[in-house]
């Protein structure tokens, strides 16, 4: 390969791992051209692009600074999964990928500039995909949003109800009443103290039929009392 060609593909795979939001190094060794096409396709179902590059030209593109990590990695037949979107599906595909082709070997790789080991892409398998964790994120947000819709709602109702409370307690405090375009509403709103005045003002009223009740007819004079006819007053009998 020419050096201008050579230049021109490390700065491709300069490239594509700046790009990546992760980038995973496999060993194909064993793998058909059919099953690595098939391997590609699943791949790419996930925004992950599949490739190959000389080892070499691999190793110089990322040699020094945060990448230089990886570069021992490429040793053997390897090819570069350059992921741009879901990491965890991606490593789900490949793991999929691994049960029925063993051949597929996962060397490890980089999440960002964070290196990972084999045994962290299979705890990224794992994980849930990003649709997963963005439905329960808005789940999380929702529910507080509800529940503050249902305060609002109790606030405007029992703003109503203390409304209608002080209107009624200045209307009986002899002030006129309110415009009819203003009290109509508030009518509407049922008031909790007027219905506690009402319940507190039945025993009242039962007592005040008691009291009201008119007397019983006095009994009439016994008749030990009465003044019968008697004999008249006796005479003087020295008269």
């Amino acid at each position: 390969m020419a050096r201008p060609e050579k230049v021109a593909v490390v700065e491709e795979i300069r490239a594509k791992v700046a790009d990546a939001d992760a980038t995973v190094l496999t060993e194909y060794r064993g793998l058909t051209v059919h099953e690595l096409a098939r391997l590609r396709g699943s791949l790419r179902a996930t925004g992950t692009e599949y490739k190959v590059f000389k080892n070499t030209l691999a190793r110089r593109a990322v040699a020094g600074g945060e990448l230089e990590g990886v570069a021992s990695l490429f040793e053997g037949p390897v090819a570069i999964a350059f992921v741009r979107g879901d990491a965890a599906a991606a490593a789900k595909a490949l793991r999929e990928f691994g049960k029925d082709n063993p051949a597929l070997v996962l060397k490890g790789g980089l999440l960002g500039t964070r290196l990972i080991t084999p045994t962290d892409l299979d705890a990224l398998a794992d994980l849930p995909s990003r649709e997963v964790i963005l439905a329960q994120i808005a789940g999380t947000f929702q529910a507080p949003l509800a529940k503050a819709a249902g305060l609002f709602q109790a606030f405007t109702r029992n703003f109503a109800y203390g409304l209608k409370a002080l209107v009624d307690q200045r209307v009986a405090g002899g002030e006129a009443a309110p415009e009819a375009d203003v009290a109509e509403p508030v009518a509407e709103v049922p008031a909790p103290e007027a219905a506690v005045a009402t319940e507190a003002s039945a025993p009242e009223a039962a007592s005040t039929e008691v009291e009201g009740d008119p007397p019983e007819p006095e009994s009439e004079p016994a008749a030990a009392e009465v003044e019968a006819p008697g004999e008249p007053e006796s005479v003087n009998e020295s008269e």
